[in-house]
């Protein structure tokens, strides 16, 4: 890699370094919830730019059939089944990935679960299935692939949304996790300013993934169909060029759409209380809002 120091100047709240040109040919990957939407176009993404992607997910034939998805497009890939909720399957990742390849150059933290459902009517075994999957799985891959993401100095990737900048009516839980991992990969890139360790905090506005259609009712079961019209909203795959071009130049923080993501958590910065009025009333229009 060619990162030889901390040096670089900073370019809209992203520090830009000056000899940067980071390559991805030859670099393994580690995506985490790399079956379906987000993950699983960054798979294709970093692997047409020359990665070996390694994806991982619980669900083994979903994960398989992405895996036959990527070797017929010509990725080099392999898939380990890893429930990111789960310590000793992050750790059982990471070394699988180091035992195949000897190196890692950048882990996504992407694995994740929603939840629709006011705080009063939800179960609290639904919030703390979010924060074991959403949270503690970005923080138990880190730690294990740290060592490795040091020696390479590679990248950390957070996927979070904007719901780790703004407070989302209906989804406490969810909200929850993707503060908590804003706060705690924000405090890995303080503590790291010296090693060369990039760590990005990618937050895409509502883009068109199945994640809403896996999200958590009150009571912890699945809510099916999202209610969301899917039709505008951004895709997966222009999504996933955005974050590895992101990985690539190095960036700090990169907020995707502009009205529902750079213009609202500004506006969240001068106006908490219009936000909240405004975040309010979309919430509450939803099909069948939890939020009234």
């Amino acid at each position: 890699m060619c990162l030889k120091s901390f040096s670089g100047i900073v370019k809209n709240g992203n520090i830009v370094h000056r000899n940067s040109c980071i390559k991805l040919k030859g670099k393994v990957v580690i995506i985490t919830g790399g079956s379906s939407g987000i993950g699983l176009s960054l798979a294709h993404e970093f692997g047409r730019q020359g990665a070996f992607v390694v994806i991982s997910a619980r669900n083994a034939e979903k994960l398989n059939a992405a895996l036959s998805d990527l070797h017929w497009q010509g990725i080099e890939a392999m898939a380990v089944v890893a429930d990111v909720s789960k310590e000793e399957d992050c750790k059982n990742l990471i070394q699988k990935t180091f035992d195949e390849k000897g190196r890692i150059d950048v882990l996504v933290n992407n694995a994740g679960v929603s939840m629709r459902a006011a705080f009063k009517d939800t179960d609290l075994k639904v919030l703390k299935t979010l924060m074991d999957i959403n949270f503690w799985g970005t923080v138990y891959c880190t730690k294990y692939a740290l060592p490795h993401l040091l020696e390479t100095r590679g990248s950390v990737v957070g996927i979070i949304s904007i719901a780790g900048y703004i407070g989302l009516p209906g989804r406490t839980g969810y909200t929850a996790s993707k503060f908590a991992i804003r706060g705690f990969l924000e405090t890995v890139r303080c503590e790291n300013l010296k090693t060369g360790l990039h760590v990005l905090i990618a937050a895409p506005g509502f883009t068109s993934s199945n994640i809403r259609k896996s999200a958590l009712t009150a009571d912890g079961t699945p809510q099916g169909e999202t209610p969301r019209d899917e039709a505008s909203m951004m895709s997966s795959e222009k999504a996933a060029y955005k974050i590895v071009k992101a990985v690539k130049k190095r960036k700090n923080e990169l907020i995707l759409t502009f009205l529902e993501g750079k213009f609202a958590v500004t506006l969240n910065h001068y106006f908490p209380s219009l936000v909240n009025m405004l975040v309010f009333n979309q919430m509450s229009k939803e099909p069948d809002s939890p939020i009234r």
